[in-house]
């Protein structure tokens, strides 16, 4: 634990100088936004400024220390220039411009990105990372805190209760699970399948040590019809998020692409991580660095899902089987790092978990039963055989085992829920 240390030691020298009362409001701002493209171009358009009541959130260490995930923004006060705050994300957009349906057409998703309300006139910008893992400025805009057109609406109001609370949302890492394809009379349904689904991510490892950490709510969003989309099977149902399974084509990948009316209802509570719950048995799920992740309720493996979707949304984790067909092309660029904490191309190894690996492990380290047990680099992950390394023979971020996160996954996750609670 010395190297979480240092880390968080450093945080609080580098970003104590602004307070988060000279800059903001007890508010929260919320940019929904377009995300267009194909293949090789991507645009940002505003759709609304939310205001929401309270940022339940963290109020020291704006400026988020972890370089993770596809997308970046940052605000900046416009008067001084000064960076006040900054977070990042990955969205479908990323993946689908990876499909080879992206390379013959033009499609585009809603996305959303919150930060403290600002209390005069900020400056925001967005960047991507391009194929070299460099950010490039995509899109910025001036928003006026005063601006009248500023929603302050919620048509969304659902039910929220408490399913486990120990203490200010401040700081705590605070998980809001959101009911999907369950409709009014199902609820009782709902509360007992989100307690079970909180007891997963709490009795594994490395969330069961931060159990008193962790504030868990649900949201009781009722749908319509009970389910949820199987379009390779022509089943439809109408349902609080317009979940669907065959995403990309995909059988198993159970997504959402309507973004804003996820974070309508998220909005019913605290949370800094969404988790959607769909009444399903069919075998799947789906989680985005900071965006949300979501997994079926009632498969036999939903258990190693909830976590493996989890780690994703939480920590940023990469995937690190190749063997199972995705419908991603050329997703990473083997000539430099990978931004997930569990997964190099040994180009830049030294910044990854170089200091896990014992004296005497190879690197790259062979996969010939001698190093079973070892944290090292063996070849595989990231959706290809070759040219990427994952840190051990096996992981729940590699196939279908519960609470079995190696340690380069298990520092990564406590890091992040450290970040969250300190």
């Amino acid at each position: 634990m010395r190297f979480l240390g240092l880390l968080f030691l450093l945080l609080s020298v580098f970003q104590s100088f602004a307070s988060f009362d000279d800059w903001f409001l007890n508010k929260t701002l919320r940019i929904d936004f377009i995300h267009a493209g194909d293949a090789g171009s991507e645009y940002f358009f505003l759709d609304e400024l939310i205001q929401e009541p309270t940022w339940d959130r963290k109020k020291e260490r704006l400026i988020n220390p972890f370089d993770y995930g596809n997308y970046r923004m940052m605000a900046f006060d416009s008067a001084s220039g000064e960076l006040i705050y900054q977070t990042s994300w990955s969205s479908l957009f990323y993946e689908w411009q990876t499909t080879e349906e992206a390379a013959g057409i033009y499609r585009s998703f809603n996305e959303t990105v919150l930060m403290p309300f600002p209390q005069t006139t900020v400056r925001v910008l967005f960047s991507s990372r391009n194929r070299m893992n460099k950010w490039e400025d995509k899109w910025g805009i001036f928003i006026n805190p005063a601006d009248i057109m500023i929603s302050k609406e919620n048509s969304f109001q659902c039910k929220t209760r408490r399913l486990a609370y120990h203490g200010d949302p401040s700081y705590k890492l605070d998980v809001v699970i959101i009911a999907e394809g369950y409709t009014a009379g199902q609820m009782r349904h709902f509360r007992r399948d989100a307690k079970r689904f909180m007891g997963y991510i709490l009795g594994c490892e490395p969330f069961s040590q931060y159990r008193e950490s962790i504030n868990f709510w649900i949201v009781e969003a009722h749908s319509k019809e009970s389910g949820t989309d199987i379009p390779g099977q022509n089943i439809w149902r109408q349902t609080a998020v317009n979940s669907h399974f065959y995403t990309f084509l995909s059988e198993r990948y159970l997504t959402s692409y309507d973004h804003k009316t996820i974070r309508h209802l998220a909005s019913n509570a605290p949370y800094d991580q969404i988790l959607i719950l769909v009444n399903s048995k069919k075998y799947g799920g789906s989680g985005f660095y900071n965006f949300y992740s979501m997994c079926s309720a009632h498969d036999p493996l939903s258990n190693f899902v909830a976590v493996h979707e989890f780690g994703h949304a939480l920590a940023g984790l990469g995937d690190e089987y190749y063997s199972s067909e995705t419908a991603f092309n050329n997703f990473y660029s083997l000539d430099v790092e990978p931004w997930e904490p569990n997964l190099t191309t040994l180009k830049a190894f030294h910044k990854k978990w170089k200091d896990l690996v014992k004296p005497g492990v190879p690197i790259p380290t062979p996969n010939d039963g001698n190093y079973e047990n070892e944290t090292g680099a063996f070849e595989g992950g990231g959706y290809v055989a070759r040219g990427i390394y994952r840190p051990a023979v096996d992981c729940s971020m590699k196939s279908t085992r519960y609470n079995a996160f190696c340690p380069v996954c298990k520092r990564a996750i406590s890091a992040m829920i450290e970040y969250y609670t300190r």
